[in-house]
């Protein structure tokens, strides 16, 4: 049986159409995509508003969410911030873990995704053990607890498996770090192996509205991978991210090991191909730009994060012109909010170069959808026949949007004005609240409660 949805107007092929009407089949994948359509058929759900291809988040660490609101009291550096993050990872466990990024995927959903990468290295037990190692606990078990709390959402995922085998250049894994490493380039190949083929039994990729749980890798940094294992990930297929150039003092750690820039380090191993997807690419000099550009590789460009961290503004429109594909990332989430991140991403520009309008609206469209798309290799980011029926809508009435001209409404519009979000041709939220999951805030209750955290609003 098909499924029906009236837009009162939506974006399609790179402009704003009225009446769009969106039909998908039993799997969600939408079968036909009709504009100018005066009125609703019978049998279609009516959706107000402005109609959007979902979000596409490609660079999330769902366990960060519960940083949020609890680092800012004595300002501190990216560097101290690490080690309150490191204190948070030290209590997960697959039960807990699941909880936690069920209730951060919902409010993903409710903040105008409906696709994730998730960039995952809390891989073992707390002192390294891998799980599965013995017989009361099952292998790969954080990574299920994500592709579970994932799939119950609804929220399409990437789970971008990290490897991650050094503390710093030179450097071993320190005993927080410990449940990140695989110990040698060979483990980490040969546990991602074996998580590729589980989760290809496990969570089989069909139609691409049934396609929740897909597989694929990541290079935590060039601090946390030897240069000497990089040319190993040619070996693999499909999605390769990277943090990449995010810190200085990660760029001067590299020039003094390598003698180049953590870019250059990529590109000499094989690895800067229109697979990889390099996050923040913050600190870049204008070989990298070139590197990145020539190779049609993806950046994630994570503003809320950046801003937050005191990283600094990554040269985003250079590495446009210069043939990158930008998408837009989470991180950590300071919010969870598509538009907010999309239009920090311009502010930015603003902000650093004296200029508005580096972005076009399109463009930041764009970025969030079909870039986003691009980076993860899913079958979303557009409304067009054969793509997955997930989209966001957003009230064009609200004290925020009302006056709004067309697509300008991507930078007026907050997650208060997603009002319905879709994913698989199924709706995931109304007004805020998870259809199936309920409440968002509850889910926090119990993500914390099961950290065995208060919520520190009311200690």
């Amino acid at each position: 049986m098909s499924t029906q949805y009236w837009c009162e107007s939506a974006w399609v092929d790179g402009a704003v159409a009225s009446g769009v009407l969106l039909t998908c089949d039993e799997t969600g994948t939408l079968t036909s995509v009709e504009t100018g359509i005066a009125s609703a058929p019978t049998g279609a759900e009516v959706v107000p508003g402005f109609t959007l291809p979902g979000g596409v988040n490609a660079h999330s660490h769902a366990f960060h969410r519960i940083l949020r609101g609890r680092t800012h009291g004595d300002g501190g550096t990216f560097w101290t911030w690490r080690e309150v993050m490191y204190s948070v990872a030290a209590k997960l466990s697959p039960a807990n873990y699941e909880t936690v990024a069920r209730a951060v995927f919902a409010e993903m959903l409710a903040g105008g995704y409906t696709s994730v990468g998730e960039f995952h290295y809390v891989h073992h037990t707390a002192d390294g053990t891998p799980y599965g190692a013995d017989a009361d606990s099952r292998a790969h078990a954080m990574e299920r607890a994500l592709a579970r709390a994932a799939a119950s959402a609804g929220l399409r995922i990437r789970l971008l498996d990290t490897c991650y085998l050094t503390g710093g250049i030179d450097t071993e894994l320190s005993a927080e770090q410990a449940r990140f490493g695989d110990g040698t380039i060979d483990g980490y190949m040969d546990r991602h192996a074996s998580l590729a083929d589980d989760f290809a039994t496990e969570f089989p990729v069909g139609a691409p509205g049934e396609s929740y749980v897909h597989v694929g890798a990541a290079i935590h940094s060039i601090r946390a991978v030897p240069a000497a294992n990089l040319p190993r990930f040619t070996e693999l297929s499909g999605p390769v991210h990277v943090h990449l150039s995010e810190q200085p003092a990660e760029n001067e750690a590299c020039q003094s090991a390598y003698g180049t820039t953590p870019t250059q380090v990529l590109d000499r191993a094989g690895v800067v191909t229109t697979d990889l997807s390099a996050v923040h690419a913050t600190h870049l000099s204008d070989e990298d730009i070139a590197s990145l550009g020539q190779a049609r590789a993806s950046i994630v460009m994570c503003p809320c994060t950046e801003a937050d961290l005191a990283d600094g503004i990554g040269p985003a429109r250079e590495l446009a012109d210069a043939g990158a594909t930008i998408a837009i990332g989470s991180d950590q989430h300071v919010v969870l909010d598509a538009l907010r991140e999309t239009q920090g991403m311009e502010a930015g520009e603003r902000l650093r170069t004296g200029q508005r309008g580096r972005f076009s609206p399109a463009e930041l469209i764009a970025s969030l959808t079909e870039g986003g798309a691009k980076s993860l290799e899913l079958p979303v980011g557009s409304l067009e026949a054969g793509k997955a029926c997930d989209f966001i809508a957003l009230s064009t009435d609200s004290m925020r949007t009302f006056g709004s001209v067309g697509e300008q409404i991507i930078l007026t519009a907050t997650a208060a004005d997603v009002h319905t979000t879709v994913s698989g041709g199924q709706v995931r939220v109304r007004a805020g609240v998870h259809t199936e999951l309920g409440e968002i805030s509850e889910l926090y209750a119990q993500a914390f409660a099961a950290l065995g955290m208060e919520n520190a609003g009311h200690a």
